[in-house]
């Protein structure tokens, strides 16, 4: 096991700035004291309560489980009351409103063992309720790794993917609250030994298709979604190894993320893998140009996920790459700044050292307007806040994605906001579709900008064929309010 490290209630990591228009950017320690247990694995966000911040769920590898409500900031342990401290080895969580009743539900995956290996908490008013058996997902076996809900079939209602690492994977078809495994029927029944998975339209053709990162040599799976029928195009794509070497069976990817790296507003995909990882910029449809070595970030690893947010509000997307922690090694973490199209690696010793693996979460935790930092690990599972000056806080906005009658069931929408008056892009995000590592959070989508003022908002939502586009003009930036925006 390696040494769990300690670390002071003061400590601040400060970021030394790159570049005349980048502000410093510290990261402080957010309750060390309360955030101090070591032994996680997964962690998620969203807001349990319906109190306007996001809670923080944490599954551990063998002892209870927490919740941390949040309130305004300060964080209080209350999984026992809500009904989640399993102490069950948590492998995965995935919060999203799988009954559409306006409050999101969580989603466990557990390491193989007595038991049932899915269990769905309904979630009644911040308290959870097990209606595994009434919604048909008891699964006696199986080692569960990414959970995703998302809307598949575009018929209002999230679905819910599954990938395993022992057994081929599932698609389970929700139909009013009770679900069916579909994978066999629509082609998502890949038995490679899967990890991560990832949904978002990458060929822009109005449907959400999947990227399944692989393990122990196999190749990633790059699922195209034609009309509700899978086919795997990872070759064709030249997604297949994700940076790493290929048939290595010491290496494999263990996250793939999706997202506009580069600002063009196309969707980039990015890989955390055992050996180097992948950064592949979306160029013509079905292609894209590996871009790893030319950024900076192709360095040899063992990496649990990655994870991308505007940490310094410069308009431009950074990276946590988390490595893991295993045989007494502590493989490195990297935090990459983007400067001038490539990243720069910026992680301070003291937060290098913690050993954190697995989930990383970017969030605005304490309502400043920054994405704050949570991890996991073998180490104590950390929550650093991004401090930010007031005025470079601001220039931050926060979109929450809804349906046409206020539900949360729009995973995989792309938000992008434009300079007021203009078509010039200043940020293209997604609504999350499977970005922790095992995990998804059901929160707004948070956008820093490198210009205050105000920004024409376009939301635009794959649904069966059409790619619906909802837009919002004029939109106030103040690193407060969240905009709420109901598709079609």
């Amino acid at each position: 096991m390696p040494r769990l490290l300690a670390f002071p209630v003061a400590l601040v990591a400060a970021l030394v700035p790159l570049g005349a228009l980048q502000p410093p950017v510290t990261l402080r320690p957010l309750q060390p004291t309360l955030f101090a247990a070591p032994g996680s694995l997964v962690n998620a966000l969203a807001d349990v309560d319906g109190d306007g911040d996001l809670d923080l769920f944490v599954g551990f590898n063998g002892t209870p489980n927490r919740l941390y409500r949040n309130d305004g900031g300060t964080f209080a342990e209350v999984a026992a009351d809500a009904g989640l401290a399993d102490a069950r080895a948590t492998r995965a969580a995935a919060f999203g409103d799988m009954d559409a009743d306006g409050d999101p539900d969580l989603l466990l995956g557990f390491a193989p063992g007595a038991g049932s290996a899915l269990r769905l908490m309904r979630n009644e008013g911040g308290r959870f309720t097990d209606v595994t058996v009434t919604a048909a997902l008891q699964l006696e076996a199986g080692a569960v790794r990414q959970p995703v809900w998302v809307d598949v079939d575009a018929d209002g209602d999230l679905d819910l993917f599954v990938a395993f690492r022992d057994r081929a994977n599932m698609l389970f078809r929700n139909d009013g609250g009770r679900f069916t495994d579909i994978a066999a029927a629509v082609g998502l029944d890949d038995a490679r030994r899967s990890v991560g998975a990832v949904w978002a339209d990458l060929d822009a053709d109005g449907d959400l298709d999947v990227i399944v990162g692989n393990m122990d040599g196999d190749a990633n799976g790059v699922f195209r979604n034609d009309g509700g029928r899978f086919t795997d195009v990872a070759d064709a794509w030249g997604l297949a190894w994700g940076g790493r070497t290929p048939r290595e069976a010491t290496h494999g990817t263990v996250r793939p993320c999706v997202a506009d790296v580069d600002g063009d507003g196309r969707l980039d995909v990015i890989t955390a893998n055992y050996g180097p990882p992948g950064l592949f910029l979306a160029r013509d449809e079905g292609r894209w140009l590996d871009a790893g070595t030319a950024w900076g970030m192709a360095v040899d690893g063992r990496y649990d996920s990655c994870a991308l947010a505007d940490l310094d509000h410069d308009g431009r997307l950074d990276l946590y790459l988390n490595g893991t922690v295993t045989q007494g090694r502590n493989w490195p973490d990297y935090l990459y700044r983007q400067v001038d199209g490539r990243f720069v690696n910026v992680i301070p010793e003291v937060l290098a050292a913690i050993p954190a693996d697995h989930g990383v979460q970017w969030a605005d935790l304490d309502g400043n307007g920054t994405a704050d930092l949570a991890l996991t690990g073998q180490g104590p599972h950390t929550v650093f806040a991004n401090v930010l000056p007031a005025d470079v806080a601001r220039r931050s906005l926060q979109v929450r994605v809804l349906d046409a009658r206020g539900r949360a069931t729009r995973a995989g929408a792309e938000v992008r906001v434009y300079a007021a008056g203009t078509r010039r892009l200043l940020a293209t995000r997604l609504v999350d579709a499977g970005s922790g590592y095992d995990a998804q959070s059901d929160v707004a989508v948070h956008i820093g900008l490198p210009e205050g003022g105000r920004v024409d908002v376009e939301v635009t939502w794959p649904s069966a064929g059409t790619r619906a586009v909802t837009r919002r003009a004029g939109v106030a930036v103040n690193g407060r309010d969240v905009l709420e925006v109901r598709t079609r």
